[in-house]
């Protein structure tokens, strides 16, 4: 059985359902999915033990691409993580009208890419309030990749 680690940062809810949804499509395709908050993982070998790492972080900041801030820590300290050939997507919510719409994403992505990641899918940028027929969809292109 495959594992998966979800990590998520979320400040309105909305990553931190979609982490939730992944996790439940993940376990009725017999993947076993440990789901934890950015704000409770430290980066010090956060990949150990697991086949495939989805992170998931909303965007804030119209100037700048800021993370959610709870996700800023482990970031930070990424290269730290373990992710050297490690399977790795990501996801997010976020808000087209702002200028970076889901930065947040697309840099931890370029982060884990640089740290010898391998990146199994595109990622997923959900504009506002998620939607359950893209998220079962982008699931499914990261169960194929398992």
């Amino acid at each position: 059985m495959s594992k998966a680690l979800i990590v998520y940062g979320s400040t309105t809810g909305n990553t931190e359902g979609v982490a939730d949804s992944i996790a439940k499509i993940l376990e009725k395709n017999d993947v076993e999915a440990v789901i934890r908050d950015a704000a409770d993982v430290t980066a010090e070998g956060l990949s150990s033990g697991y086949d495939v790492v989805l992170f998931g972080c909303s965007t804030w900041g119209d100037d700048e691409i800021e993370l959610q801030d709870d996700f800023i820590p482990l970031y930070d300290d990424l290269e730290n993580a373990g992710l050297k050939d490690k399977k790795v997507a990501v996801f997010g919510c976020g808000d087209s009208s702002y200028t970076y719409f889901c930065g947040a994403v697309d840099a931890i992505e370029e982060k884990a890419e640089k740290l010898g990641a391998n990146l199994i899918v595109s990622s997923l940028k959900i504009d506002g309030d998620p939607d359950d027929g893209e998220v079962t969809e982008w699931s499914g292109q990261v169960l194929a990749k398992l």
